[in-house]
């Protein structure tokens, strides 16, 4: 068994050896993004208030942004307006033919106390220069900048890195020693979650191998199993819903022409979610803090009214949703981050501490860290494997005893 959970640890460790480095030490920075966003594109990302009245009606400034882009669809208006940062709108492409051409950007940064456009991007695209560097390390961290097959090749790596979690750390357990108690067993493995700083440059670096994926092991098996549920749910769902309960999500969308001129109009499907949101709070007893976005599918012909609750895991988006039908204004369904189905509470809280949005800067700080010694755990698995390689080769071109001997 150890040694199949050995050649399984070494190869799997080899193929992923360069995914892993490239997820640590980008997630590294994807950790402070907000912060590296701002510092690096201030005009996008910082609005100055005018005077000391309230913000815009943010559907008010959709409905602006939308007839500035009369090319696109503006389809998510964000409802939370943070005091110096702008409302990022997301422009969509209008269903045509296989000829229409695609948007030259997608993102509009706007201004709520004023309602100007303060610029634009297409996001990730890393040939606009500085305003997409962020965007462009999470593409590489997702999917390595290639959508699609990347997310699947990515979701892949999770897997075997989920998987390889688990035979890392039965590798540092010590073989049981006939009748010796758990004390003793114990005091065995000890050695595993040490460094020996002096021991010379292979001791450190098994060491640090050894130790740096035990003592961080709990959040790295977050990381690679909540990447598998970005990337590959093809696993994941089955996995968890195997496991867990969890809340109804929406039927798919039914074909057809999407809805692109709805009978329900934005104003009303926000009321209607208001409404109904208010009243689970009333019966549930948790406290809407606060609104997030209203999101419009036309294939579904359905608003999804999103808002920040004390359901909510994290502290910079609302995931709390209800549904709209945008054909009746009847609400369709609720749906809550926490406290609804333990499957969907364990996926909120596996992708929260993922992307490092709760427990402030901390949290943030042991995600970077998190990161780095993921690249660590990368580089020395491969300097190990190395070595081990040289003194196989050269044990392999030694002669044996006897012809050495012999004349």
């Amino acid at each position: 068994m150890r040694a199949a959970l050995l050649r399984l640890h070494r190869w799997v460790g080899l193929v992923l050896a360069a995914f892993l480095l490239l997820a640590g030490l980008t997630g590294s920075l994807l950790a402070w993004n907000d912060e590296l966003e701002t510092a690096l594109n201030p005009d996008l990302f910082v609005a100055a208030p005018a005077g000391t009245g309230p913000a815009l009606d943010p559907l008010l400034l959709r409905e602006r942004v939308q007839a500035a882009f009369p090319q696109a669809l503006v389809l998510r208006a964000p409802m939370q307006i943070e005091a110096g940062r702008t409302l990022v709108f997301r422009l969509y492409a209008r269903p045509g033919g296989a000829g229409a051409a695609p948007l030259a950007d997608d993102q509009v940064f706007v201004n709520p106390w004023t309602g100007r456009i303060q610029g634009q991007r297409r996001w990730g695209d890393i040939g606009q220069g500085r305003k997409n560097l962020m965007p462009f390390v999470l593409r590489l961290h997702d999917s390595l900048a290639v959508a699609g097959i990347g997310n699947y090749l990515m979701g892949l790596v999770a897997l075997l890195w989920t998987l390889d979690c688990f035979a890392g750390v039965w590798l540092t357990l010590p073989a049981r020693a006939g009748s010796a108690g758990p004390a003793v067993w114990l005091a065995r493995w000890r050695p595993a979650w040490r460094v020996r700083w002096r021991g010379g440059a292979h001791k450190l670096n098994f060491d640090l191998h050894r130790a740096g994926g035990l003592w961080p092991w709990p959040m790295l098996f977050v990381l690679a199993w909540s990447s598998v549920a970005f990337n590959l749910r093809e696993v994941y769902e089955p996995v968890m819903r195997t496991l867990f309960a969890h809340q109804l999500e929406p039927a798919p969308p039914p074909g057809g022409a999407p809805l692109l001129q709805p009978p329900v109009g934005w104003q009303q499907a926000r009321e209607a979610g208001r409404a109904r949101l208010l009243q689970a709070a009333a019966t549930r007893g948790f406290a809407v803090l606060g609104e997030y976005m209203l999101i419009y599918d036309p294939r579904r012909g359905e608003y999804g009214y999103y808002a920040r609750t004390t359901l909510d895991v994290s502290e910079r988006w609302g995931l709390t949703r209800v549904g709209v039908d945008a054909r009746s204004g009847e609400t369709t369904g609720l749906w809550l981050p926490t406290g609804g189905a333990a499957g969907d509470t364990v996926r909120t809280w596996l992708t929260t501490l993922h992307m490092a949005a709760v427990g402030g800067w901390p949290m943030r700080v042991f995600v970077s860290l998190t990161g780095l010694v993921l690249a660590a755990l990368a580089v020395t698995g491969v300097l190990i494997w190395l070595r081990k390689r040289r003194a196989a080769a050269r044990r392999g071109a030694s002669p044996p005893a006897c012809a050495r001997t012999a004349p």
